[in-house]
């Protein structure tokens, strides 16, 4: 029941005893919330005449938007980047699994692949809505194969492309189509891309720059083309330097677009960035930062060897390889684990996870607003996770078997 007269007729449910970001302090206050809707409680009360039919006591916990995950690929035996007749059930799945870790939207990722894996794959991934059974798929995040062979990082060098002349079409043959894609990470470096930029821009399709040796000018002139994310802040770029800060200057950039802003992912799992880089970014750039997991499908299995599409990956304690080598290959921490590390390095809370709760008309997507979708996770500020909602269904909190940041200790599109 999620608009009309069935949600009218939908129970009230006050959530009380919680704490709500508004005008960047958290405030307790109530939310209510009816047939999965956030309400005003003055509208409720005095043109409704009606009260809560029932209370649920948060026990002091912050009360947040759910997480957007927009870069994970795969878990829990998962691995998006492998062809199979059923690719649905393995989304459906992690959907399910991730909710309990308080995510309730996310972009499934592939990493550099064959090209029959993208034709068969990506037909099999549709945007979908979340809820109580699983988190919503806001579309497909492609990593590759257009990217940098010297900053490939895990991805298999021999499935690397460069741009032909008919750089957009080009583009498109590798990937059979564009329908159900979100977000695609290239190198700006590489010839025509910045043609590319602007034909993705024009379908709206979010162009991210990474796995790259782009210097700060060829960065920003591929945000002049429409570029608006950064994938991995300081993971397989070029690392920062006082003549030329590469990639990373785009943070503090004076040549940007006007109104045009930039955002950045960060993979806070303790592994890949220094608490240091952390707070660096953080400092710099705060209202751009977008913590991702970046997670493989090793997530929630252990040590051992598991996939990342082409590639053998190696586990062992918190960290994954590409197998035989001293190569990172994504993350092994959920999002909770990810939000927690980030609060534990910066002692802040990042605002693009923890949105703030306005009044309608006010704010952007996954907001607690009147009006909106009730999806949110409650927790303790240094505790994780308790419970959240989807959709205005209860979700449980995971297990400490559930994933490998619960298991083993804390060392994790914008919204």
């Amino acid at each position: 029941m999620r608009g009309g007269q069935g949600a009218a007729r939908a129970p009230v449910i006050q959530f009380t005893n919680c704490r709500i970001l508004r005008g960047g302090a958290l405030l307790r206050e109530d939310l209510w919330v009816r047939g999965g809707r956030i309400l005003d409680p003055e509208k409720l009360f005095f043109e409704e005449r009606r009260v809560a039919d029932e209370q649920r006591d948060c026990g002091g916990c912050i009360l947040a938007p759910g997480f957007i995950d927009v870069q994970i690929n795969g878990g829990f035996g998962v691995d998006f980047s492998q062809a199979s007749e059923d690719v649905g059930s393995g989304v459906a799945l992690v959907a399910r699994r991730i909710l309990s870790h308080g995510v309730t939207s996310f972009c499934p990722t592939l990493v550099t692949s064959p090209l029959e894996v993208y034709h068969k794959v990506l037909p099999q991934i549709p945007v979908k809505s979340g809820g109580p059974h699983g988190a919503g798929v806001l579309g497909v995040h492609l990593e590759g194969p257009f990217i940098s062979r010297e900053k490939r990082g895990a991805h298999p060098e021999a499935h690397l492309r460069s741009f032909e002349a008919d750089a957009f079409q080009d583009l498109l043959a590798t990937y059979g189509g564009l329908d159900n894609v979100r977000i695609v990470t290239l190198a700006p470096e590489l010839g025509h891309s910045h043609e590319v930029i602007r034909a993705l821009t024009a379908l709206g399709i979010c162009v991210s720059l990474g796995h790259s040796v782009a210097d700060l000018g060829t960065a920003e002139e591929a945000v002049q083309s429409g570029a608006t994310f950064i994938t991995h802040l300081f993971n397989a770029m070029l690392p920062f330097h006082h003549r030329d800060p590469g990639i990373v200057g785009l943070l503090t950039s004076d040549r940007l677009p006007a109104g045009r802003h930039i955002f950045y992912g960060m993979i806070a799992d303790g592994i890949h960035t220094n608490p240091a880089a952390l707070r660096i970014a953080h400092r710099a750039h705060p209202k751009g930062l977008v913590l991702v997991t970046d997670a493989v499908p090793a997530l929630g299995l252990g040590n051992g060897r598991h996939t990342l599409g082409q590639q053998e990956v190696e586990v062992d304690g918190l960290t994954a390889y590409v197998a035989g080598t001293s190569t990172l290959s994504g993350s092994i921490a959920p999002m909770d684990t990810c939000v927690r590390h980030f609060l534990q390095a910066t002692g802040m809370w990042p605002r693009s996870r923890l949105h703030e709760v306005r009044s309608e008309g006010e704010g952007g997507a996954n907001q607690q607003r009147a009006g909106t979708q009730s999806d949110w996770p409650w927790s303790h500020s240094t505790q994780g996770l308790q419970c959240g909602v989807c959709s205005g269904g209860r979700v449980p909190a995971p297990s400490t078997a559930a994933g490998a940041g619960e298991a083993q200790g804390d060392p994790g599109l914008r919204g």
